[in-house]
């Protein structure tokens, strides 16, 4: 099938061709036509499937038949879940808006930057307006603009949305909307969550699950490697300069994570960056800008890149530190592999990940042979206790019940002198064949401070800072 048989118009057609863009996708093939048609879509789509041209396409040419409306007006809305994903489908958006005879006016307003710039952009309004929800509602309380002529409304990654907190504002957004709107819904997974937020938002949706044909699936070479934890670091170094590798996206666990590592990296002569969710947006975006560009060789980054960042031909991707949740592993090597491109997805696995891994390897139906690089064999054998479960839990199996817990705990006291003494027991406790008349003492722990509690507590959901 080519883009032609979709019904799109001769501008966007030639935007496509300019983009080498041969076929459609399998989710592009599905979504355009129903979205042309002018209902709802609820749709499934994955990484890297083409998402963002399969309702930006249906999306430009409809806003470019109809006419704009006058005033702080928005006749398209698209919520996203971060500023990258935001800035991304904005990008995509103009460059496929390019051969249109008469411009459309796209922004892209997300938090973390000056608030003012984006006020004065909305002055005349937009046709199509990116936007990550907190953002929104700020520009909303400032009344930038008004949602009351939106006739087309996009939730994209409607699963991590959610996942990031954004019921509420999404609810605050929605009631502001006109009743009489097209609602495009697209997630790659379908939680509880995701299905309750469909139902009441769409009218006799166009439900599309396109699974991924084995054809078009990313070539992704995927290994395993086991090393130490200590020597990580030195096995990275080691893979790019045997590689050659000039572009290298590596994830790990945590922000502290990503600038240690990447000064490592630096220290030894390779041009790293950090990326991070506390980075300041001016600093994040551009890390982004230097790695796509080449003068940044390696990318360390926490899961804040593992969704919507699209990097050109892009041949690797390391998991210095497993994902937590086992989704998130389809999420990351999907940053490689891209638009026909092969690609490569290391995992590193020390003595303590084995069994996370296989959780891993049994969510994706993987059966991944343990690779050793000569001279970084492990020498860590016995697997400490792994805390993290691809749910975000303990790992079936290796965790401690409670009753083992208080099992270790009276051993400890034994050992170390809090329980009685052989003497003393043998002159108070009764024999084995008398029935035991009082209950023994419970034994007694420290008391922490009141302060100390507080300060291990969560905080109320209430209490939680916006996210945007």
């Amino acid at each position: 099938m080519s883009f032609s048989a979709l019904g799109l118009s001769e501008p966007l057609l030639r935007a496509v061709s300019a983009w080498h863009y041969e076929s459609p996708t399998p989710i592009q093939a599905s979504a355009i036509p129903a979205i042309l048609r002018g209902g709802d879509v609820w749709a499934s789509a994955h990484t890297g499937s083409g998402k963002t041209a399969a309702f930006a396409l249906p999306i430009l040419q409809r806003l470019s038949a109809e006419q704009r409306p006058g005033g702080r007006f928005v006749r398209a809305l698209i919520l996203v879940p971060t500023r990258e994903l935001a800035a991304q489908v904005g990008e995509s958006i103009r460059k496929y808006a390019r051969y249109l005879p008469s411009p459309l006016k796209t922004l892209v307003v997300y938090g973390g930057v000056s608030i003012n710039p984006q006020m004065m952009a909305l002055g005349g309004g937009a046709d199509i307006l990116v936007a990550t929800p907190g953002r929104l509602l700020d520009l909303l309380d400032h009344n930038a603009l008004s949602l009351s002529a939106v006739s087309i409304l996009v939730l994209d990654e409607a699963d991590r949305l959610l996942d990031l907190g954004f019921n509420d504002e999404l609810s605050r957004i929605i009631a502001l909307l006109p009743p009489r709107r097209q609602s495009l819904l697209f997630s790659a997974t379908f939680p509880p969550e995701v299905q309750s937020l469909a139902t009441a938002l769409l009218r006799n949706p166009v439900r599309l699950d396109v699974p991924t044909e084995p054809a078009t699936k990313p070539e992704i070479l995927q290994r395993a490697i086991e090393v130490d934890t200590p020597r990580r670091t030195q096995l990275l170094l080691h893979l790019i300069a045997e590689n050659a590798w000039l572009s290298v996206l590596v994830f790990v666990a945590t922000k502290y994570s990503t600038e240690h590592v990447a000064e490592k990296l630096r220290r030894a002569g390779i041009e790293s960056a950090a990326l991070h969710g506390e980075l300041s947006q001016g600093a994040r975006t551009q890390a982004l800008a230097d790695f796509k560009a080449g003068t940044v060789r390696v990318l360390v980054a926490t899961d804040l890149a593992a969704r919507g960042i699209d990097i050109v031909r892009l041949p690797v991707v390391v998991n210095y530190d497993l994902p937590r949740s086992a989704v998130d592993y389809t999420h990351r090597i999907g940053r490689t592999g891209r638009a026909g491109e092969t690609g490569v997805a290391i995992s590193f696995i020390s003595a303590g990940t084995h069994a996370h891994f296989a959780q891993i390897e049994k969510l994706h139906a993987l059966d991944l042979p343990r690779e050793q690089i000569e001279g970084f064999e492990p020498v860590e054998t016995e697997a400490p206790v792994s805390l993290v479960a691809p749910d975000g839990g303990g790992i079936k199996g290796h965790r401690k019940s409670k009753k083992d817990k208080l099992r270790e705990a009276a051993a400890r006291a034994a050992g170390t002198g809090d329980a009685p003494s052989a003497s003393a027991a043998s002159s108070s406790t009764p024999t084995s064949s008398a029935p035991r008349t009082t209950p023994p003492a419970p034994r007694q722990f420290p008391k922490a401070s009141s302060q100390s509690i507080t300060d291990k507590m969560p905080s109320p959901r209430s209490a939680w800072p916006r996210l945007r």
